[in-house]
């Protein structure tokens, strides 16, 4: 798209939403980038990951989902956000 230059990783929310090892990470997580390999790996242990899903598990409704805080959303923002695909589908509005 021209809208980087150098390594850019993207489109990793879906996996993230779909409850995905991704949705897991914690800030300051190291991670391994493997550009020939076309990999990225998360520097945790299985330990570390089985632990960190059964937290999830017993949030229950919640698990999985970011914590709450106060925004100000414009209704015109919600509006939008009511409508649009995600960006794997083109971030498009779908009326």
């Amino acid at each position: 798209s021209g809208g980087t230059s150098g390594l850019s990783v993207g489109h990793v929310s879906p996996e993230a939403a779909a409850r995905g090892e991704l949705a897991l990470l914690r800030t300051g997580d190291c991670i391994e980038i493997d550009i020939p390999g076309r990999k990225i790996n998360a520097a945790l242990s299985d330990n570390e990951f089985n632990k960190r899903k059964k937290e999830e598990k017993l949030k229950g409704n919640r698990a999985y989902k970011p914590e709450a805080r106060n925004r100000n959303i414009s209704s015109s923002l919600k509006a939008y956000a009511a409508t649009v695909s995600s960006a794997d589908l083109g971030a498009i509005r779908d009326i």
